[in-house]
């Protein structure tokens, strides 16, 4: 399995777009179901805009989201974070909440478990977690489960059930990059059947995996891709190909087709679905006069993630055209006694100075991978989330408001906007750079109404970090 040459994304036919946007619009129309998203982290409103997000799953915030206008709320479970019981004990509860809140409202519903577009995350159980307690006390029964984690915005593509990360020019078979290698959450395979059987440990077989080809998408064969999903049963999977948003608009009229005539799916999937499901516009990048106020204090930018992508972005930052004042946190404070503590309080001390100034900081852990004496997994996240919320505590201990806030990475960003910023409810303004969401706080928040940047740490090219920063610093309106 070799990398394949970006070119390879100009070569599959064109398609007449307007038919196809039409032929959507109607489907959507149809469908008369609430899309729910359940997030792992925050980064999967990277599409979305003037969308509501809402922070806990108890019955009377998923109530409120099922009476919304819109057709379409997100969930943040932040569960990437968790542990596997602790995930396990999340999805329980969010079934069970999510039955009385339909049964309450009286109405139908797609679930969306939005996850990591390099296909890292708790898989799979947290989606047969959500079809076993469903299945139990309702009549719905989950015919498939739909692998989507095609993601234009962050350069990920599945081409002849391969999944692909863009690397420069090149496309890399997820499973030759380093998320693979993810300490968590690590995996072999690239090509998607082998993943589900990996993933499943052999439960779900690759041979009984129904992917639907780019030639028949790009050929509008709507009909036999419907009949594909008609096919599907026992939860089985289905990988769709995608190289662009025309692919899943495509297969969002079979799917439609599919359940307007009985069957029941579930995503298991990146961000790109959940915008095209969910009928959200396009809305241009946001400016510098939409998202910063003329408070004469400095920003905060925040970088948890260790990711190779978010290091190098970290560099170029430095590169800023308005200076920032850059504070390394030292990550490996986790092993000494009471040192994560110490490190918070330096760290909030020289930030407030500088901020207090007008000048903006640049929080940043230690670059070095931390190593613990230990092979457990749930030991290892488990110091990789003490470490993030102390991290997340220098904003929630912060006395002076910022003028802008960037959290880089996803435990992170999740962290500083439910246990930091304490914000129970979130609009999504739009993004500041593709794939790069921004929050408007809620009321209820340590900072009520502060635009809010969720930049993901495996998102953007080198240079976009800088080029975000700038644009809330006012070097560019672009």
């Amino acid at each position: 399995m070799e990398p394949l040459n970006i070119s390879v994304l100009s070569d599959v036919k064109a398609v007449d777009t307007e038919k196809v946007e039409t032929m959507l619009a109607d489907s959507l129309n149809s469908l008369g179901r609430k899309i729910v998203v359940l997030d792992d982290d925050p980064t999967g409103v990277q599409t979305v805009n003037n969308v509501s997000v809402y922070t806990d799953w108890k019955v009377d915030t998923l109530v409120q989201g099922f009476n919304e206008d819109k057709s379409i709320f997100f969930v943040l479970t932040n569960s990437r974070g968790f542990t596997m019981s602790q995930t396990t004990k999340a999805h329980h509860e969010i079934a069970e909440n999510l039955i009385k809140a339909s049964k309450i409202t009286g109405r139908d519903y797609i679930i969306i478990s939005r996850s990591d577009s390099t296909l890292r995350g708790h898989y799979p159980i947290e989606t047969a977690i959500l079809k076993e307690d469903i299945e139990k006390v309702t009549n719905k029964r989950f015919d498939g489960e739909i692998m989507l984690p095609f993601f234009k915005e962050g350069g990920r593509y599945t081409i002849n059930n391969i999944h692909y990360v863009k690397e420069g020019n090149m496309l890399t078979p997820a499973g030759m990059t380093e998320f693979a290698k993810d300490k968590t959450f690590g995996y072999k395979s690239s090509f998607l059947p082998d993943y589900v059987e990996e993933k499943t440990a052999g439960k779900f077989k690759a041979e009984d995996v129904t992917c639907i080809s780019l030639d028949d998408i790009r050929n509008l064969e709507i009909e036999k891709i419907t009949n594909q999903l008609m096919a599907v049963k026992n939860f089985n999977k289905i990988v769709v190909n995608a190289v662009d948003y025309i692919d899943i608009k495509i297969f969002a009229i079979a799917f439609c087709r599919a359940v307007a005539e009985g069957k029941e799916f579930m995503f298991r999937s990146a961000a790109a679905i959940t915008k095209v499901l969910g009928g959200v516009p396009d809305k241009a990048l946001l400016k510098h006069n939409e998202l910063v106020s003329d408070s004469k204090n400095g920003g905060i930018v925040l970088i948890g993630s260790h990711v190779k992508k978010t290091t190098m972005q970290l560099e170029e930052l430095k590169n800023s055209k308005r200076p920032l004042k850059f504070i390394e946190f030292h990550a490996a404070r986790v092993l000494e006694k009471g040192g994560l503590d110490d490190e918070v309080k330096k760290v909030i001390a020289e930030a407030e100075e500088y901020i207090n100034e007008g000048k903006s900081v640049c929080v940043y852990t230690s670059r070095e991978v931390v190593k613990l004496d230990t092979d457990d997994k749930d030991k290892i996240l488990e110091a990789s989330v003490a470490i993030s919320n102390a991290v997340v505590k220098v904003i929630g201990d912060l006395k002076i408001k910022p003028k802008f806030i960037v959290a880089k990475g996803g435990i992170t960003s999740s962290d500083v906007g439910t246990k930091a910023l304490k914000v129970k409810k979130a609009t999504v303004m739009g993004q500041i750079k593709p794939g790069i969401p921004v929050w408007i706080t809620g009321e209820e928040s340590k900072f009520p109404r502060m635009p809010y940047v969720i930049f993901p740490g495996n998102v953007g090219e080198v240079s976009t970090l800088r080029e975000a920063v700038e644009v809330l610093m006012g070097v560019s309106d672009n």
